[in-house]
């Protein structure tokens, strides 16, 4: 399955080889994008393993493989899908327990979240985190009971997303107003999801405020995804977190926060609300809320063009279409 029908397989080592690609290698001054480690630690992880380990099987381009997510498969391979073997037992054999959410993210976000600020210079495209959209993405491989709310699997991701972003930014000694206004959106947009939480992040409005903050936001994100991860899920938090962001019209009407800002906070709520829609069956074939929804995908879709405005309003015609 994974070979034919998973994104992972073939597709990123291929992306080395475009020529995008080898446009952000010579920026870099980078010899060959296939074989570098800043490109290959990603899309092409098994260029990493030395010589001396690759058997007669190993090729480098078959991209992800199922051992970059689960864990060398030497001791489970070839009885991970007898009914008999339980989890206790692939975990003790070394397949690495996906069905643990804060696992499961940890795996996931360390390619899929931060990219290197010279890539990015150089013309590597952002990334966004979003674990369960990205699960859903997957072929399926597993058992749906065993796969975990959607709802809560989003909310795992954000903290560790916002974890990772935040380290990032410990690291750099010049942070850019853009990469502020990504981190910030996240702060807000779990601020705003858990009011209730004992785990506070603290409030940043400003790019001065983040050496500060940054420390503290990064501890109490991870704590909060690993909390989240072993918290028994309701629909009711399911609702209750929807209910929380869905009534933010207000704070996309206050002029005291910038556009760019106010598009980033719009760029992650839409991906929110999009995730924990689908984790309530009754929402699904919902007509007012689904248009609703559409609208505000459409109105974030362009960062440089964002009207706060509208999509206050039309984040307060789907709030109402809740009640």
């Amino acid at each position: 399955m994974w070979s034919v029908k998973d994104f992972h397989s073939q597709r990123p080592s291929a992306t080395l080889t475009t020529a995008r690609a080898k446009q952000i290698a010579d920026a870099l001054e980078i010899k060959d994008a296939t074989t570098d480690s800043r490109c290959t630690t990603c899309h092409a992880p098994l260029q990493d393993v030395p010589e001396n380990l690759r058997g007669d099987g190993l090729r480098v381009s078959e991209g992800v493989t199922c051992e970059s997510c689960h864990g060398p498969s030497e001791n489970w391979i070839r009885a991970h899908t007898r009914p008999d073997y339980t989890r206790a037992d692939r975990t003790a054999a070394g397949m690495r327990d996906l069905e643990n959410l804060y696992v499961r993210a940890n795996t996931c976000v360390a390619c899929h979240q931060n990219v290197e600020p010279d890539l990015l210079q150089a013309g590597h495209p952002e990334l966004m985190f979003e674990l369960d959209g990205q699960c859903v993405a997957e072929p399926r491989h597993w058992s749906a009971a065993r796969n975990g709310n959607g709802a809560q699997a989003w909310l795992v991701g954000q903290a560790a997303a916002l974890r990772e972003v935040s380290w990032e930014w410990s690291r750099d000694q010049a942070p850019a107003p853009t990469e502020f206004n990504r981190w910030a959106a996240l702060v807000w947009l779990l601020q705003t999801a858990l009011p209730d939480s004992h785990l506070k992040i603290p409030a940043v409005d400003h790019l001065e405020a983040q050496a500060d903050a940054v420390g503290a936001i990064q501890s109490a994100s991870d704590g909060i995804a690993r909390d989240s991860a072993a918290a028994t899920w309701t629909d009711d938090k399911t609702r209750a977190i929807l209910n929380a962001l869905a009534g933010t019209g207000a704070s996309f009407r206050d002029s005291t926060v910038a556009q760019p800002q106010q598009a980033r906070r719009a760029e992650r709520l839409v991906l929110g609300l999009d995730r924990l829609v689908a984790a309530l069956p009754e929402l699904k074939s919902h007509e007012p809320l689904q248009s609703a929804l559409n609208e505000l995908f459409a109105e974030a879709q362009s960062l440089p063009d964002f009207d706060p405005a509208r999509f206050a309003d039309t984040l307060d015609k789907f709030h109402a279409a809740l009640q």
